[in-house]
Parts: C-alpha cells; structure tokens; sequence
C-alpha cells in the first residue's frame, strides 16, 4: 500500500510539474491575447467616443420654418404659437434621441408677419445658411406666388427639400425639390367634387367664383374642362370691391341662376364672403344644394341663414362631432392645460384703435377642444409632423455626410420611401405621404353635408377613398353610436376589460356582420375574439325599434393600453375600436352629436369623466418578395373612447392609513430619550420592515416604470432609514461632544422630515386631482422622478 501510495503520489507530482511547465508556456500567450483584444475593444471604444465627439462639434443641422403671424386680427387663431411650440418639442425628442446622426438638429423660426417683402427675404436667408437640410411651411397662395417668382431660380438650384403649406400647385411646378403638406386641388378637391357630381345624378351644376383669385380661377376652369366630365350651365366670377361684393353684381348672379334653375352651385369665394350671396339666394326663393370651398361653421358663425337646402363642404380634417384619435389621445395623455393655443389678444389689430374689437367677457373660459383651438392644434401638429419625417428620412443617410449630401438624401426618400401608394410616415396628425406627380400630400378629402332642417352638420352617406390605381372608390357612411351599459373586470396586467354595450346603425348595407372590433381580446385557445353579438332589431317594420336602424347588444372582453406612472391617481382610457372586417368593405363612422349620446355608465372601480369618438386612418404595408414591390392598403377606423378616473377610496384605506400611522409611530419614537436606544431604533425598524411587509402584500402590477404608489413607498423607505441614520448619528461619541451638531442633528429630526413629509403630501394630493406639483415646488417632481423612478 505504501509503495502503491508513493508511485501514485510521484506520479501526481510528475503530472503537477508537466501542467506547471504547460501553464508557464501558454500563460503568457494567453495574458498577451487577452491584452491585445482589450485594447482592439478599447481602440473600438475610443474610435466610436472621437466619432461622436467630431460629429457633436460639427455644427447643428437646420431646418427653416416659416409662419406668418396675423396682425389684422382682434386675437390669435393661435396658429403660430402652435407651431412653434410643438415643432420645438419635436425638435428636443430628436436632439434627446441623439439628433439627426449624432449631430444636433436646430429649427429656425422666421414669421413674415404677412408682409410679402419679409416672405422673400425671410427664403433667401434660409437658402444662404450653409447648414439647412431642409425648409417647413410658407402658406397663403399670393405670398407664395411673389415668393417662387422672386426666388423660383435659386429654390429649385439650391436641392433643399422644401416641404411648404402652398395650396395652389402650379407655384411650385417647375422647383421638383417643393412639396406640399396641403393636398392638391387638382389631385384630390377637384375629382372628389367631380365624382360626387357624378354619383348623385347632378346634371345642372353651376360655379360662382372669384375673379381676381388663384384657388377660385383655377378650380372653376378645371370643373368646366373635358377631362372632370362636368358639364356647367352657369360659369360667374365675381369682382371684389374693397373686399365686399357689388350689390348689382349679386343680383345680376341671382337672376341667371333662378333662370337657369341650377341642381347645385358650388360657391368658390371664400367662406367669409358666403353670407351675402346666401341670404339673396334665399330672398329670391332660390334653394339649390349648395357646395362650399370653405367651412359650412364659418359661413354660418359669419351671419348666413339658415338655408333650406343642403350645403355640402370639403374636410380633410376637423370632421363634425369626430376627433383626430391621435391628437385627441396625445392631449389628454400631456395634459390639457398645456394645449391652449387661441385667444391672445393681438394689440396691433386695427379694430382695437376703431372699436371694431371688443374684449372678451373674463367668464369666457379658453376651452382646449374649441373647433379654434382644435385647428391650431392641427396645424401645429402638422409642421412637427413634418421636422420629424424629415428626420425619420435622414436616419439612413451616409454618416459623416456633409449638408449637401443630406439634402440629396432626403430628397431621394421623399420621392421613393414616402411616395403615395409604396409607403407612408406615421406621424401624430396622420400617416405622410406626397403624390409622385404633384408632389403634394396624398390626403383624399371628406365630403360634409349640412342636411335641410337637420341644424348639425354631418359626414354625407357617399364617401370616396384612393385605391393603389390611383382611382376613387366610393365608400359608405355608417351612422353609428355605441352606447356603454357596463365596464368591469379592468385587468391592468392584462391590459382587458369587459364591457356590455348597445350599437345602433343605419347606412347603406349597415351590418354588424361587416364590423370588427379591432380591440377585441384575442383567446390564445380559439385564436378568436371574445365577443357576444345579440341581434335585437334589423331594419324593417317595428312596433318598437326604428324601422331604419339596425340595433345589437355586444358583450365581451375587449384590450386597452394602460399609463400606470401615476396610479393608483391614474385616468385610463377605454375604447371600442371599430374597423372595416374586410377592405373590400370599407367605411367610416359617423357618430351622434356629443349632447345626445348617453352619459350613464355603470363601473366597477372607476369615475366617468368624459367620452368621444375619435377617427384614425391605418394601412396594411405589403412588400411583393418577387418584385419587392412595396405598397399600402389604407382603410379607416374608429374609437369609441371613455376617459375614466380610478377610485382610490380602497387604496387610501388599504395603504396611505397605514403608511400614515407607520410614518406616526416611527417619528414619534424619537423623542424617546436616547439613554433608551435600543427601543428607538427597535421601533423605527420594526416601522420600516412593516411598510416593506406592507408593500409586499400588494398586488402587483407590469408598469414599465415606477407607478406613483412606488414613489410613496419609496420615500416612506427614505423618510424612516433617515430616522434611523439620524438617531445613530445622535448617539454617537463625536456628535455627543459638540453641542452644535447634536442641535442641529436634533433640528433634523423634529422639523426637516415633518416638512418633508408635508411636502410629499402635497404632491400626492395635487396628482390625486390631476394637478402637477409643479406651482407649489417646481423642483419637486423632476426630484421625485429622478430619485424614485
């Protein structure tokens, strides 16, 4: 055994000093490998940082934006400072993103004031700034006009993308690097107007127009030309004289037009100048349907009468008793208060030194959702829209390239990436894309019906949508309501809901058959929906039900997208979304007026504030994997949308009482005499262990961040480790010795954490109410949302 032992043992020593002389061997070459490969990734590193840092000292790329801000106006339409604000807070995303390949983006602001000499000047300093990628807005069609005759040469030699707000096409025709957010006239106004000629069977159209204008001209020679197919029995262009019309003139309009005994007049003057012409159709007995170029609200707020008639206007946006969905949803998720934009008084304006403007009454409170307001924020939205598509096209340029390269660059994807019908940006006004021939955005209007005797205005029952021909398709309207019964079993980690609800209809083939509830929960086991539909009455002859309404009780459970930064305070959003089940299909919703809809909603849990419909244009992108191809399917859907506030009575008795009363004991304790330490320290960690316990037992929830319940007891954790720390520090032999650090180490504990404490209550009621904490202590939230999540 011994010698067995001993050989085995000489054997382990052998092998030890073989591995010995192996490892001495390899060791240095291993050390030496490991070395070069950490200076390969430090040279990566360090070459990667001096990127960076040239690219950051480079300077900002720009982009010009140009506003014209009123000053003939008793007060702001609030276009302008719309503008400015939102493409701001887009251009701070962008930087706070990294910019435009890690160089910083700078938007220039230049406001012409409506003077057409600072228009042209205001461009030529933009094409002279070396750093200009790209140019935003320049609206009103005779500013334009003097502006691209001035300075066409130079726009069009310079390359910059120019993404203006010109309605008029034709002014930019021959600069092939201008666009257009606005949609063309001849692309979209005049064969939508043509089309809804055609489909209502109107054989006697007539056009009054405007002599001496652009949009007005230009439109009513396009209406008469072969290629529209609409044959015009009256064709009047009408002289303004000190911007008003000739009483003769007027009446000379109605006298050929009762004769002739038109089927539909389109009006193309200017929704200011309706009224008067209105009310002479009127007075004369003359009573046709009646097409707008402008706003059927504006006419009427302008003095017109009540027409007995139809009158019918084209809308892009700001749709009767419907919503942007994407706007409406970005207002209330930042706040309401922020999103004010009309109503400043503009001191300049004539009127104030003649009288003509008068003040407004200090009842009058600034509503965020005024027809105004709600414009300016479409505008606004739309020139940020446009500072981020430009940026979202630049991405993919060459890193490193100079400005001349990144103008070509954008330019190139404007004309291929975002061309209508391959592609579109998705932005928070709505999806981008511009017409390879007119270069204008792809945006087919909405037709808009004042029906006779209705008083409200509505979407009209015959809508035309683009397909990828580049042909219109007419498209029906349903008129749809969704009436809420019950919203229960809210699932924040299972972000569902279920609801019980009533849908109404009416319209061309309306069935419920031809709907899908895009926001239906998905079961994982029947890859199907989880919705009842209950036929109550299809259109027919009823004792009961209305002969032309189709009516079904839907159940089922149904998603929604909570924001839990601020539960358990939190305001959630609930929708029924509604889509076309099939695009060969399609439709758009027309909802009742918001005063009629039922505002009775029974909940588990939560407080009704407010509800609407809002409306959202999608599209299904394809790629062809043979051709790669690319193209878009667009269809629209809309959102039967309630605001709810969460009840926190539960939550106050389940966990700020005993907070309170933790936080109570815990400070209280400290005015124990500290010859009994133990017991004041036992207390205070015996309290801190309890709201740890405390919070434990909660429930939890799948917040991407921290929730404001996790900022309470998060600075109730801070609040007592600081007794604690404070009453270590007070016994301690150094603090013991200076009567000047045990006063204040004492001040600490009996005044600093009450205050504290008071400040923290504050800010949870002011959350609890919706406010921010902000006008109370303006460093209190970035502090909590810096320290707690």
């Amino acid at each position: 055994m011994r010698g067995a032992n001993g050989l085995e043992w000489s054997g382990n020593l052998i092998g030890s000093r073989a591995k010995t002389r192996l490892t001495s061997r390899w060791l240095p070459a291993a050390i030496l490998g490991a070395c070069m490969c950490i200076g390969m990734v430090l040279q990566a590193v360090s070459a990667q940082a001096q990127a960076d840092a040239a690219a950051a000292a480079q300077p900002p790329l720009s982009i010009a934006v140009f506003v014209s801000s009123p000053t003939d106006q008793c007060f702001d339409a609030g276009i302008v400072p719309a503008i400015k604000q939102l493409a701001t807070a887009e251009q701070d995303r962008i930087n706070a993103a990294g910019g435009i390949l890690r160089r910083k983006l700078q938007l220039q602001f230049f406001d012409d004031k409506q003077q057409p000499e600072q228009t042209i000047a205001n461009v030529r300093a933009a094409l002279a700034n070396p750093q200009t990628v790209g140019m935003i807005g320049l609206s009103q069609t005779a500013r334009a006009k003097a502006t691209f005759d001035a300075l066409g040469t130079e726009i069009g030699a310079s390359g910059i993308p120019f993404l203006s707000d010109i309605t008029l096409n034709s002014i930019f025709a021959k600069q092939t690097n201008v666009f257009t957010m606005r949609p063309s006239q001849d692309d979209e106004r005049i064969p939508v107007m043509a089309a809804f000629i055609r489909a209502r069977s109107i054989h006697r159209p007539a056009f009054v127009g405007l002599k001496d204008s652009l949009v007005s001209a230009s439109l009513g020679d396009a209406l008469k030309s072969a290629e529209t197919g609409v044959d015009l029995i009256a064709d009047h262009r009408l002289t303004l004289l000190k911007d008003e019309f000739d009483p003769t003139a007027i009446a000379a309009l109605v006298a050929d037009l009762k004769q002739k005994d038109p089927d539909l007049v389109i009006l193309a003057i200017g929704s200011s100048r309706v009224a008067p012409v209105m009310a002479a159709f009127v007075a004369a007995g003359l009573t046709p349907p009646i097409f707008l170029t402008g706003r059927i609200e504006t006419v009427l707020e302008g003095g017109a009468p009540e027409y007995p008639g139809d009158i019918f206007q084209l809308a892009w946006d700001d749709l009767p008793d419907i919503f942007s969905d994407r706007l409406r949803e970005r207002i209330v998720r930042n706040g309401l208060d922020r999103w004010v934009f009309e109503g400043a008084k503009i001191p300049t304006a004539p009127g104030w030194k003649t009288g003509a403007c008068k003040p407004r009454p200090e009842t009058v409170v600034p509503d965020v959702l005024d027809s105004r307001n709600m414009r300016a924020i479409g505008r606004g939205t739309q020139y940020a829209d446009m500072v981020a598509l430009m940026a979202d096209a630049l991405k993919t340029a060459e890193p490193g390239a100079k400005p001349a390269g990144l103008r070509s660059h954008l330019l190139a994807q404007l004309k291929t990436t975002y061309a209508a019908g391959r592609g579109a940006f998705r932005g928070s006004f709505e999806n981008w894309s511009f017409r390879p021939g007119s270069r204008a955005a792809d945006r087919t209007p909405l037709i808009v019906m004042r029906p006779n005797g209705l008083g409200a205005s509505q979407l009209a029952p015959l809508q035309f949508v683009r397909l990828r021909s580049d042909k219109l398709r007419p498209m029906d309207t349903l008129y749809l309501d969704i009436d809420l019964i019950r919203a229960f079993r809210v699932d924040d980690n299972d972000k569902s809901f279920f609801a019980d609800f009533y849908v109404s209809m009416r319209g061309n083939n309306a069935s419920i058959g031809k709907i899908e509830f895009a926001n239906g929960f998905l079961d994982p086991k029947t890859n199907d929906r989880q919705i009842t539909v209950r036929k109550l009455h299809e259109a027919g002859p009823s004792g009961i039900y209305p002969e032309d309404m189709n009516i079904y009780l839907v159940s089922g459970k149904f998603t929604f997208e909570p924001r839990l930064d601020t539960y358990p305070f939190d305001t959630q959003r609930f929708a029924i979304n509604i889509q076309p089940k099939s695009s060969d299909a399609p439709f758009i919703i027309q909802p009742p007026p918001h005063r009629l809809r039922d505002k009775a909603v029974a909940t588990d849990g939560w407080v009704p504030q407010d509800q609407y419909v809002g409306y959202d244009e999608d599209f299904v992108p394809t790629i062809d994997a043979w051709t790669f191809r690319q193209s878009i399917v667009p269809f629209y859907k809309a959102s039967f949308v309630w605001i709810m506030k969460r009840q926190t009575t539960d939550y106050y008795l389940r966990v700020v009482v005993p907070l309170a009363f933790i936080l109570a004991v815990a400070y209280m304790s400290i005015f124990i005499p500290l010859t009994h330490f133990e017991a004041v320290v036992t207390i205070q960690v015996t309290a801190l262990l309890s709201a740890v316990a405390l919070y434990l037992a909660l429930p939890k929830l799948d917040a991407d961040g921290t929730t404001m319940s996790d900022r309470i007891f998060l600075f109730i954790y801070m609040a007592v480790s600081l007794m604690i720390v404070l009453s270590i520090l007070r016994v301690s032999r150094p603090v013991t010795q200076s009567p000047w650090v045990r006063a204040s180490l004492g001040l600490m504990h009996t005044v600093l954490i009450p205050a504290l404490v008071a400040a923290m209550m504050l800010y949870v009621h002011r959350a609890s109410l919706g406010d921010a904490a902000g006008p109370i202590w303006p460093g209190l939230p970035s502090i909590l949302t810096q320290s707690f999540g």
